[in-house]
């Protein structure tokens, strides 16, 4: 199994737990008061479930492989305007707080090499 069917699965993985787990099950309330503070209270639930089945739908384009490069840079795109959002707007509700910014280039990084590194190796052999 190469690096690139490994990676491809774990990143939606990601976008899966992250969109049901954390935000359209609410089991992790953070998540809604970061969208609460961002977007305001009023609408910060629905809004929240909203983003949660968007990161599922970003999970299910990962694993179609349709589009593999558009859906890279998509990734990469909510990934930065998301953090960038938060590091300035909400930090002192993130995990790890304005450190959060360096594990989202992380992942970044880890997207962009899978799609335009990996998935290309693995084309050219076969």
């Amino acid at each position: 199994m190469t690096a690139h069917k490994l990676l491809t699965p774990l990143l939606a993985s990601i976008w899966l737990i992250n969109g049901l787990v954390c935000k359209v099950l609410n089991l992790v309330p953070r998540h809604q008061e970061i969208v609460a503070v961002i977007l305001g209270q009023e609408h910060a639930a629905i809004l929240t479930k909203a983003i949660g089945f968007s990161e599922i739908a970003m999970a299910i384009w990962i694993l179609s492989g349709k589009w593999p490069r558009l859906n890279a840079v998509s990734q990469i795109i909510v990934i930065a305007t998301m953090n960038i959002l938060e590091f300035i707007l909400v930090p002192h509700l993130l995990l790890w707080g304005r450190l959060n910014l360096l594990f989202a280039v992380l992942l970044i990084v880890v997207i962009y090499y899978n799609e335009f590194h990996l998935r290309a190796h693995v084309t050219q052999q076969a």
